[in-house]
């Protein structure tokens, strides 16, 4: 019987170990996000930060941290509430060196993927950074010779026996350990249990012995790291409300994290449980040349997942009998989960009967089709694989992961594969999710735009834009096609100067004039439509549950305003004038400031912080 894993309960001797094993030149992968193994990891920096003999590189993508409190009233908002939103996650020590500018030279970290527009002015791990297809990492981790993973597991539970699970994060291990046993590659597995993991079945479980080590002291459990719930805005809602009219029922779903993923799923329950006001609501939408592409009628004969991220959304789905169509016993197959503590908790406390029905796989099989082709195109009938963007041009090119300066705001990570997957399967269809405007310097600006100097999903593999103005089906449609249907579904504010810059490159008819119906994108507009629905309960801030206290779930459009209106004088001016001239605040805002600190204010950059904070509530509860 083979004597692995050999166990340690010291951090410091399992990074002994693994020297011994491999020698001064680690080649190490901690898995994305959630599943890896910090204590571990952070035992290996401290190793090759004190001993400049060894050569430490590390592979990974989505390094988690605790958001940077970085100004006053980040502090005063997030600081006492760190534990509850975040979990009590130790931090990893080659991220705190990045940030401070102190990881010496003989340790070289390279993400696949980035926290969304969190390392753009940290030029060493932009210089670091590789792009890939997510499924395209494991190559490039055998090319690099690749010696050790590090990654966090889900000790057994009863009836198991010797299995472990990778719980979380199979996406690449679980591909790893089949080279590993067909003797294709060769290194060591360190583990880092963790019983707040649930345990996840699928290519997750794994025989005990194939751990070479394992780290499972008490010393090192540690709470998850927690992703609160954002709020979800109207406009938002409005494109997670077209969004749901494009699923097919029967078929096959994809969705991200985030507010506007939380949307989508909340507008499919609508469809589903409230058909008529769901189908009252978008007679009083604009219409957009849409063709066959509507479905309006309940999800009765059910969905089925396959997902890079298995998003807690798709429990709500479950429950309501949405999430039902079972391919090999299973209603999904997912890569990966980072998401909010209810959504972990719910996992750990659902049956196991129940849970096998929740299979995690390699990113392999979610994100490809190669691999019993046949039998996951039978699977994946009727797709909308729906992910989101940052901008998108009028001829249909989609920006997600860096910006035309070549700064990287994220990665590609399964974007293009899902783009790919819709156009391969039969019946499928790709859906680029983004809000048609943002806020920048304290200026409203258009997310769809005539030309950008980077893009992630090219022109040529356009297919279906939502904004909260509409839907724009662009797949094999001409260039003037596209450019009409891309104006219909911008911003009101921004279609002339749009229109202008096509005409001008001869791209559409220099009498073309943008439908009435279509002038009027308008946000008036979208919460003329969507406001009644709030009232009804049906469009909540916070659909599925969150961490933030009433109070905070207040603050936070009011810290939202004081954050755009402080990128300018005058908008921070104005802001201070309506302050100082407001009246006492009401019981609701006493609260609120008493929240922030600011309901004694001890000096004058106190008081000033109150002005502020009173005259941005008055304004985000008119």
């Amino acid at each position: 019987m083979s004597s692995n894993p050999q166990r340690y309960q010291d951090a410091d001797a399992i990074a002994e170990a693994i020297l011994a094993r491999i020698g001064r030149d680690i080649v190490l992968l901690l898995p994305l996000a959630l599943g890896k193994a910090v204590h571990i990891a952070n035992a290996l920096v401290d190793r090759a930060c004190a001993d400049p003999t060894i050569r430490l590189t590390i592979f990974t993508a989505l390094s988690l941290e605790r958001p940077a409190l970085n100004s006053e009233i980040k502090r005063r908002f997030l600081g006492p509430a760190a534990d509850r939103l975040f979990g009590a996650y130790p931090g990893l020590r080659y991220v705190e060196r990045l940030r401070q500018g102190t990881l010496p030279e003989n340790i070289r970290v390279h993400e696949f993927f980035l926290l969304a527009g969190q390392w753009l002015e940290v030029p060493q791990m932009q210089q670091a950074f590789i792009s890939a297809n997510f499924t395209h990492a494991l190559s490039y981790l055998r090319e690099r010779g690749l010696n050790v993973v590090a990654q966090l597991v889900a000790p057994p539970e009863d009836g198991e026996g010797r299995k472990f699970s990778l719980s979380c994060n199979p996406d690449v291990t679980a591909d790893l350990l089949r080279l590993r046993r067909r003797g294709e590659v060769d290194f060591v597995f360190a583990g880092q249990s963790n019983a707040e993991l649930p345990f996840m079945y699928g290519d997750a479980v794994f025989d005990r012995d194939e751990l070479d080590l394992l780290l499972d002291g008490t010393a090192c459990e540690f709470e998850l790291f927690v992703a609160p719930k954002r709020p979800v805005g109207l406009a938002d809602y409005a494109i997670g409300l077209h969004a749901a009219r494009l699923v097919r029922d029967g078929g096959t779903i994809q969705i991200g994290i985030g507010s506007i993923g939380d949307a989508i799923v909340q507008a499919l329950l609508l469809r589903h449980q409230r058909n008529d006001r769901f189908r009252d609501l978008h007679q009083r939408w604009p219409k957009t040349d849409s063709g066959d592409l509507y479905e309006d009628g309940p999800l009765e004969a059910g969905l089925y997942a396959n997902s890079e991220m298995f998003v807690s959304g798709f429990l709500p789905l479950y429950d309501a009998g949405i999430l039902s169509r079972e391919v090999d016993g299973a209603v999904l197959h997912g890569a990966f989960f980072v998401d909010d503590r209810a959504f972990y908790e719910r996992l750990r406390a659902m049956p196991k009967a129940e849970r096998q029905r929740f299979r995690m796989m390699a990113v392999s099989f979610t994100n490809e089709l190669f691999g019993d082709e046949e039998g996951k195109r039978a699977a994946r009938v009727g797709a909308r694989f729906i992910n989101s963007a940052m901008k998108a041009t009028l001829r249909g090119a989609i920006v997600s992961d860096a910006v035309e300066g070549g700064g990287v705001v994220s990665g590609v990570g399964g974007q293009y594969n899902f783009v790919a997957q819709a156009f391969a399967l039969a019946g499928a269809r790709s859906v680029m999710t983004l809000n048609a405007t943002r806020q920048s310097r304290g200026q409203t600006v258009s997310n769809i735009v005539w030309a950008y100097g980077h893009e992630t999903i090219p022109w040529h593999l356009r297919d279906i834009v939502v904004t909260e103005y509409g839907v724009a089906d662009l797949r094999g449609k001409s260039e003037v096609e596209t450019i009409a249907a891309m104006l219909a579904i911008a911003d009101s504010r921004f279609q002339p100067g749009l229109l202008a810059q096509a005409k001008k490159a001869g791209k559409i008819p220099q009498g073309y004039q943008i439908p009435e119906e279509q002038r009027r994108n308008t946000p008036e507009r979208i919460e003329a439509v969507l406001r009644p629905l709030t009232g009804e309960g049906l469009l909540p801030r916070f659909p599925f549950g969150t961490d933030f206290t009433p109070e905070e779930q207040r603050l936070m459009p009011a810290l939202e305003l004081l954050k755009q209106k402080g990128r300018t004088r005058m908008g921070i001016g104005s802001l201070l004038m309506k302050g100082l001239l407001a009246g006492k605040p009401t019981d609701e805002q006493a609260v609120c400031l008493e929240r922030m600190g600011l309901h004694q204010p001890r000096n004058l950059k106190e008081h000033l912080y109150r002005r502020l904070l009173h005259a941005a509530l008055t304004e985000t509860s008119a």
